[in-house]
């Protein structure tokens, strides 16, 4: 929306691990507050995340408008009505040379579909949620974090597999959006994997945390997801403002009219936002939203 040649912020897209959740993997009151705000005033919410939808609706019971998302870092997009609108699919070929190479060198590593996640290891899985949540949290104990992950497993909506995903792979019916491999004592470093998918010029590579990275087909980024949403709204991309934290919300931190970087934030998603905002665990995105709505508010004063 345009008014006396100024551009209104009209969408607001958040990541969500290390942006919109807090330490406990929640929304705040304050952000929930700030979010219901933005859609009084006609801003429309929008959720960008790594996550699965299916990981996202157990987390947004304090919101009563479910919000569009862009969802597993923009391999599939909902619109508000919960319709898939958008999805962009890794070839199982593919998948299956990097399910083949993980196994080899010993990398756990879960897999992302239109139903559902899937793991090999709910004692891993466990682990892996807890490493995230030091790594996004620092002054969480890990014993915390780990307590956490474990009661909340059952939010988590993941399945389990003991075939070595043979069924994911044959199944014609399932696609697979994204793959996520983790680093552990063992295989601390993930460079390898990296280089291994360096070499398709369909995958693309990011990552939310330290300790893991996310393979998506190169066309599933957040960044181009929130452009064609927007689009698909009639908002002009210079309308939008994205949140972030990680390397993940790069392309949509980019592109968006106003990039906003977590106080929280990687040193690379500070260099390319426009403005910072609070941490995750200090309301950061009600900021953010409240900055967007004091542009709006000297927008129509002019």
């Amino acid at each position: 929306m345009v008014t006396g040649g100024i551009i209104l912020i009209s969408i607001i897209a958040s990541d969500m691990d290390g942006t919109l959740l807090n330490d406990k993997m929640q929304i705040s009151d304050g952000n929930l507050t700030a979010i219901k705000a933005a859609q009084t005033a006609n801003i429309e919410f929008v959720i960008a995340t790594g996550r699965s939808r299916h990981e996202v609706l157990p987390l947004l019971t304090g919101l009563e408008q479910i919000p569009a998302m862009i969802t597993m870092n923009g391999a599939q997009v909902f619109n508000q009505a919960g319709e898939s609108v958008f999805d962009v699919a890794i070839d199982k070929d593919t998948v299956r040379t990097l399910i083949d190479y993980l196994h080899a060198h010993g990398i756990y590593f879960e897999l992302a579909t239109n139903q559902g996640n899937y793991s090999d290891s709910k004692v891993h899985h466990i682990q892996n949620v807890a490493d995230l949540l030091v790594n996004l949290n620092p002054d969480t104990s890990y014993k915390i974090a780990v307590a956490l992950s474990a009661s909340r497993l059952e939010l988590m909506n993941i399945n389990y597999v003991t075939d070595g995903y043979t069924k994911l792979l044959t199944d014609p019916d399932i696609k697979i959006y994204k793959l996520i491999a983790f680093s552990n004592a063992t295989t601390p470093d993930l460079t390898p994997v990296k280089e291994l998918c360096d070499q398709q010029s369909q995958l693309i590579v990011t990552s939310s945390s330290s300790n893991n990275i996310e393979i998506n087909h190169v066309d599933a980024q957040k960044g181009i997801a929130l452009a064609a949403y927007a689009d698909s709204q009639n908002v002009p991309i210079e309308a939008t403002m994205s949140i972030g934290d990680n390397l993940n919300d790069f392309s949509m931190i980019k592109v968006a009219g106003i990039g906003v970087a977590m106080a929280n934030a990687v040193p690379t998603i500070k260099g390319i936002a426009n403005y910072q905002t609070n941490a995750n665990v200090l309301d950061g995105v009600a900021r953010a939203i409240h900055h967007a709505q004091d542009i709006n508010q000297q927008a129509e004063k002019m």
